[in-house]
Order: structure tokens, then C-alpha cells, then sequence
């Protein structure tokens, strides 16, 4: 097996890892039926991971290669595409994919799936990229398990009270797992930074599209429930990212 293929199998690994914990956040949500409040609260925490990982990982990265100007102009386009994607599918029923009252019942199952793939692709790309480095990051591994977590016990209680079963959830949650091995597998062959044609202007896309998903599913969903609580949440862990960055 070649160094690439090697590589890329191990990105794999680590986008379906990382994913994996939806379905831990299904389980939870099924069995343990967890309050609003710590969702709310592992949201928020997994935003400002997210966000520092973000800064670090991706913009810091891109701009050494890069201009400003350039790397702003895809950050803008990577955001625009996924908010394209959101809008479409929020007006086919899956708007409301992360709501834990039930909301989703009026939805299209297909749109809720689909979104939830929107939802994990620029994160597990990204980290597909931190292996392409030579080790996975550990900060964004730590700030996607922070998001997925809640967003698995959120969506999961939502379909819940939906009367969905729970080994419908379970599928609907893996199917989201091999896409997000898929899709780190796919940042590891495209986000070299030594590629012209792909390196760091991908690098700003990945970072555009990650910073509109978090303002557009994450941190609604976490103010809405903590209130003034969640700013201290995300900047705590921004610091949380900051730290395991510097190991």
C-alpha cells in the first residue's frame, strides 16, 4: 500500500472517529435523556473549540502562503456555499435538525440526513488536512467530538419526541459517520498547502464554511438555552483550543 493511500485510509479512520460521536449522543439521548441545559452547554464549549481551531489550524495556516485578500475572498465564498447549501435544505424540512422539543417531526427525514452531512463535512475535511501534516490535530479533534456530541443528543432527543425508533436515528447517524470518514479522507488528497491549485485557498474555504456552520447551527441553538452564559462558554474553550495547540 502506497504512503498516500496509507494516509488517506488513516484520515478515514480519524473523520469516522470523530463523527462517531453523534452516535454516542443518539445513545445518550435515547437512554439517559439529558436536559436542554447541558446540551446547550457542550455546544457552546464545542463552538469556541471549533473556533481555535479555526484561527490556528486553518487561517493562520492559509495566510502564510497566501494574501490577505485572498484568503478573505474564499473564506467568503466557502461561508456563501454553505449557507446556500443550509437555505436549500432548510426549506425542504430540514431546518430544524438540531431541535431537542420534537420540532423536526414536521420535517423531511431526507433533508434532516441531508443536513446533518452539510452540517459535519467542512470539519471532517479539515481534519483530514491535520493529518496530511504528519499527526491529526489534536484541539480540532477535541473541538469536533465537542460539537458532534451535542448535536447527536440534541437532533436525537428532537426525533425522539418525534416518534422516530431508535434504530432509524442510529442508521440515519452512521450513514453520517461514513460520510464524514469520507470527507476527511478527501481534506487529506486535497488540502495540501504546497499545492497552488488547492493548498491554502481551500484551506480559507474549509474555514468559511466551518465559521457558518457554527453561527448558523451551534451557537443559535446554545444562546437560546444559556443566554449571556454562552459567551464565557465559547471563549472557555477558544482557551481549551488555544492550550492543546501549543502541545
Amino acid at each position: 500500500m502506497t504512503e498516500g493511500a496509507t494516509g488517506m485510509g488513516e484520515a478515514f479512520l480519524w473523520g469516522a472517529v470523530s463523527a462517531s460521536a453523534l452516535l454516542v449522543g443518539a445513545l445518550i439521548a435515547f437512554r439517559l435523556r439529558p436536559g436542554r441545559r447541558l446540551i446547550a452547554t457542550v455546544m457552546a464549549l464545542g463552538a469556541g473549540l471549533l473556533l481555535g481551531s479555526v484561527s490556528f489550524e486553518l487561517i493562520d495556516e492559509a495566510l502564510k502562503t497566501r494574501s490577505v485578500a485572498g484568503v478573505a475572498l474564499f473564506v467568503l465564498i466557502g461561508a456563501g456555499a454553505f449557507t446556500l447549501g443550509d437555505w436549500l435544505l432548510s426549506r425542504r424540512g430540514g431546518g430544524d435538525r438540531k431541535d431537542a422539543e420534537g420540532a423536526q417531526a414536521s420535517g423531511s427525514p431526507l433533508a434532516i440526513v441531508l443536513g446533518s452531512v452539510l452540517d459535519g463535512i467542512p470539519e471532517s475535511f479539515v481534519l483530514g488536512l491535520t493529518v496530511l501534516r504528519g499527526q491529526v490535530s489534536i484541539a480540532l479533534l477535541a473541538g469536533i467530538v465537542l460539537s458532534n456530541l451535542p448535536e447527536g443528543m440534541a437532533s436525537s432527543s428532537g426525533l425522539r419526541e418525534a416518534k422516530w425508533p431508535q434504530g432509524r436515528v442510529l442508521l440515519m447517524w452512521s450513514a453520517v459517520v461514513l460520510v464524514s470518514g469520507l470527507s476527511a479522507a478527501a481534506g487529506y488528497a486535497l488540502l495540501d498547502p504546497a499545492n497552488d491549485l488547492t493548498g491554502a485557498l481551500v484551506q480559507a474555504f474549509a474555514a468559511g464554511a466551518l465559521l457558518a456552520m457554527l453561527s448558523n447551527t451551534l451557537l443559535p441553538e446554545a444562546y437560546e438555552v444559556e443566554g449571556i452564559l454562552t459567551g464565557p462558554f465559547v471563549v472557555a474553550g477558544f482557551a481549551v483550543s488555544l492550550g492543546l495547540s501549543a502541545l
